[in-house]
């Protein structure tokens, strides 16, 4: 893309926040190969741990005797799956900020 292209919306955004990041001092650093090898290992645990929630404890209509019981193992089923999901991005979360705890660096 050249210099005199217009730009879209997005990248002006993007651009004015990379001049405010730079006014204050923040150095963004990318993510390293270690990095998105463990976010990657930490995606696929998940997936795996979310996939089993989905074979082994989805409740279908056979299992309860009526409709609230039925509505009360549903709910439990997405509270547990809410739980992992929330799991995963606090442990991705962790990781990306781990190395941006140096003051001035993102």
């Amino acid at each position: 893309m050249s210099d005199d292209a217009p730009k879209s919306a997005f990248d002006l955004a993007m651009e004015r926040l990379r001049q405010k990041d730079r006014a204050a001092g923040v150095v963004e650093r990318p993510m390293t190969d270690a990095q998105r090898t463990r976010i990657a290992e930490i995606r696929a645990f998940y997936e795996a741990k979310l996939a089993e929630l989905a074979i082994l404890s989805r409740p279908s209509p056979a299992q309860a005797e009526d409709e609230e019981a039925f509505a009360l193992l549903e709910e439990k089923y997405r509270d547990e799956r809410e739980r992992l999901q929330a799991e995963r991005e606090r442990k991705i979360a962790e990781l990306r900020a781990k190395d941006a705890a140096e003051p001035g660096v993102r």
